[in-house]
């Protein structure tokens, strides 16, 4: 999945108008990915996932990270994402689908956040970066 380099600029600005609210915005993604799906929740069962808890916040924090990088690297994600692709298939056995699903809730947080900013030309990007994003954490599943 290639990314025109117009779809490519929008993510990157898009990227930069969430930055500073990257961690609330990521906790958020992961509330509403635990409650609109919640057998999600059974790879954490050592965490409080109650709105708002320091575990929630500091996960999303670790997320939002991780698809940081994959932002300042979109023209080699596969290699931004490689140790985390590589974590989630081996060691934590993460279902593919859900990668899927967060990037569903992580939208839904963006477009709630950024109103206008959110047209559907930046969201059509977003999906497709997203989509792209959730392709290079399943390969290690094949």
């Amino acid at each position: 999945m290639t990314l025109t380099q117009a779809e490519k600029a929008a993510v990157v600005t898009v990227w930069a108008k969430v930055a500073t609210q990257a961690d609330a915005i990521g906790a958020e993604s992961l509330e509403r990915l635990f409650f609109s799906y919640p057998p999600t929740k059974t790879y954490f069962p050592h965490f409080d996932l109650s709105q708002g808890s320091a575990q929630l916040r500091g996960h999303g924090s670790k997320v939002m990270s991780a698809i940081g990088e994959a932002v300042k690297n979109i023209d080699d994600i596969r290699k931004a994402l490689a140790k985390l692709s590589e974590l989630h298939a081996y060691i934590l056995r993460v279902d593919p689908v859900n990668f899927k699903f967060l990037s569903q809730c992580l939208q839904v947080a963006l477009a709630t956040r950024l109103g206008k900013d959110y047209s559907p030309e930046v969201h059509s990007a977003v999906d497709k970066f997203m989509s792209a994003v959730a392709s290079v954490l399943a390969e290690k599943y094949r």
